[in-house]
């Protein structure tokens, strides 16, 4: 692949794996659709009790909207709509979760810089490649190590600790619909906290809820408060990503000041490339290209995801 500039900055200069290196690839060298065959999932216990975390935050969410506002109410039709409205958001905000954190994110295989590989490649003379000195393998254009995930990700965005994984070339999309999920149920949750103080407060506190009135306004209180936070943080990530997706960029090259040496794919092109093919509603389905996996654990040596 041909020398960038940008490259230089991030990635130290190692003679490529011989014969005689001790470094182990054979439990690292498997194929690409080995790798896709595979759910992903990292060995982080920050990460892992993030994710818990926000699942139980979801959870006592569904909790408080359906037991202590919607199920109390006279209005039939209130519950029903507001009730399929607000679960239907967060199973598809846990599903998105779920598809981003058990999603490769497009890990480069760890180990390929030996000889043979090299030999594959074909290269042109005065072709210039890059290898990683973390993982030993080579590193594409693009792509960066993450500390936490001890991998080469290829479009590395950053590497997010609530879904326990990077957000990288092929998870970006249920990334994207993670926040945009948790942004609409958190809205919906705010707009039914606000109706039910307002009902509360013009009737009686305890004909609205089956709760006493001390413990009830605690939840809506609680509940706003979560609101608001999942709301702030997760409607700027949205705008980040879609920023991101529009310019063709990462994070990483936005904060790194890298100059593209590669061919932008802007606006639409970018957002096709992310979620494939033309706008559809497939887009915001997070199940698209879902697949149910023979689950056979396979710790792997010297590695902190788990294969499955």
């Amino acid at each position: 692949m041909p020398s960038s500039g940008h490259r230089l900055r991030d990635v130290e200069h190692h003679p490529l794996l011989t014969d005689n290196d001790n470094y182990d690839s054979s439990s690292s060298s498997s194929s690409e659709a080995d790798v896709a065959d595979r759910v992903w999932f990292i060995r982080d216990s920050c990460g892992m009790i993030c994710a818990v975390m926000t699942w139980l935050l979801v959870v006592y969410a569904d909790f408080v909207v359906t037991f202590v506002m919607l199920l109390p109410s006279k209005d039939f039709w209130y519950s029903v709509v507001n009730g399929v409205i607000f679960n239907c958001l967060a199973v598809l905000a846990l599903s998105s979760h779920l598809r981003t954190m058990l999603t490769d994110p497009g890990a480069v295989p760890k180990g390929n810089a030996t000889k043979e590989y090299m030999e594959s490649l074909q290269l042109k003379p005065g072709e210039v490649i890059y290898k990683c000195p973390k993982c030993c393998c080579i590193k594409p254009e693009r792509a960066h190590h993450c500390s936490i995930c001890k991998r080469c990700i290829r479009k590395m965005d950053h590497h997010c600790p609530w879904v326990n994984n990077c957000v990288g070339e092929k998870n970006q999309r249920f990334f994207v619909l993670f926040t945009m999920y948790i942004a609409l149920s958190s809205v919906h949750a705010l707009i039914l906290c606000g109706l039910q103080f307002i009902s509360c407060v013009r009737g009686q506190w305890t004909e609205c809820s089956d709760f006493s009135p001390p413990i009830t306004v605690i939840l809506l209180i609680f509940l706003c408060l979560e609101g608001l936070l999942f709301f702030t943080f997760t409607a700027v990530m949205f705008g980040t990503q879609i920023h991101s997706i529009c310019n063709d960029e990462t994070e990483i090259e936005r904060l790194k000041s890298e100059k593209p040496t590669w061919e932008r794919r802007l606006r639409w092109e970018g957002m096709k490339s992310v979620f494939g093919g033309p706008p559809s509603l497939l887009w915001m389905n997070p199940f698209v290209g879902f697949r149910f996996r023979r689950l056979q654990l396979r710790p792997r040596k010297g590695s902190p995801e788990f294969s499955v």
